[in-house]
């Protein structure tokens, strides 16, 4: 064991420190380029959001047609939880982003401005798990809701 005093130690776990949060700021450069391909691709929030059909594409302006009506309701909803994987994926990525870099300055040195960031990101990802998480109940005719949803 090296003796505290004598310096043998203290420069060897510095080297590591120094080391591990090289490995930090390399991680996170490619998590922030991931981000970026993400929001600029073709899983991007906005282009997934931007995916959308009309009830009229499927069978006509106001033709009763049960099956384009079920057809066009479950492509919405598929649509609406493909959004939402999209913004929280994106969120969970810039929320990893920036963890790692208050593990590297420490979280005090971090701008006020993106803890806030941080904070809303965690808050936001919080509330679509909470979300995800509760129970769908099947009605009497054979649909789904969503308990919580007036």
């Amino acid at each position: 064991m090296a003796d505290p005093g004598s310096g043998n130690g203290s420069g060897a776990g510095n080297g590591d420190l120094k080391l591990q949060i090289a490995a930090l700021k390399k991680f996170r450069s490619h998590v922030d380029v991931l981000l970026s391909e993400l929001e600029g691709g073709a899983a991007g929030n906005a282009k997934v959001a931007a995916q959308t059909i009309s009830r009229s594409s499927l069978s006509g302006r106001n033709a009763p047609f049960a099956e384009a009506d079920g057809l066009y309701s479950q492509y919405n909803r598929v649509h609406e939880a493909l959004v939402s994987l999209s913004r929280t994926l994106g969120d969970q990525i810039e929320v990893l982003s920036i963890g790692v870099h208050a593990a590297a300055v420490g979280f005090n040195n971090v701008e006020e401005d993106v803890r806030r960031r941080y904070a809303e990101i965690q808050a936001r990802i919080d509330q679509q798990h909470d979300k995800a998480s509760k129970p769908v109940t099947t009605d009497t005719s054979g649909g789904t809701f969503d308990p919580g949803v007036q």
